[in-house]
């Protein structure tokens, strides 16, 4: 018998794929737990329906964050801190600051996003990656200066 997997079962297929399985698994297993319905033309339509939605989200969701990437290739972020001799910073910045900052000129941004390898302890521009898809990375530039 063919089934539309609804659910990841291990062992058997994954949530989406269409496979032929014993008549006895499908029957007793599969369709009363919810796992699985069968294959017919219509539930394989809604399969192909849904499957084409989420291409097209996916697709929507690559084009804002290459727009996004964009905006943040040409923004500067500045942030004032302490420091002391020979601009060293009194503590550091962190990626949370930059997202604080990002956030209050407008852009909300998860400070996950942010890859910032060690924290900002100097005085200056510092360049810094910011993954925004997992196709699409931005540079973003920020500025501390002394406060």
């Amino acid at each position: 018998m063919k089934v539309i997997f609804i659910k990841d079962v291990k062992g058997q297929g994954k949530k989406g794929q269409v496979k032929e399985v014993s008549e006895g698994y499908a029957a007793n297993f599969l369709l009363p737990r919810g796992l699985a319905r069968p294959a017919t033309e219509g539930n394989v339509k809604v399969l192909e329906n849904q499957n084409a939605a989420e291409e097209k989200r996916k697709q929507q969701e690559k084009e804002e964050a290459v727009a996004l990437g964009k905006k943040l290739e040409s923004l500067t972020v500045e942030l004032k801190a302490k420091a002391g001799e020979g601009g060293k910073l009194f503590g550091a910045i962190t990626s949370k600051q930059i997202a604080e900052a990002l956030g209050k000129q407008g852009h909300k941004i998860d400070k996950r996003k942010i890859e910032l390898d060690e924290p900002i302890r100097t005085l200056g521009v510092t360049k810094m990656s910011v993954k925004l898809h997992p196709d699409v990375k931005a540079t973003l530039k920020v500025q501390v200066t002394e406060e």
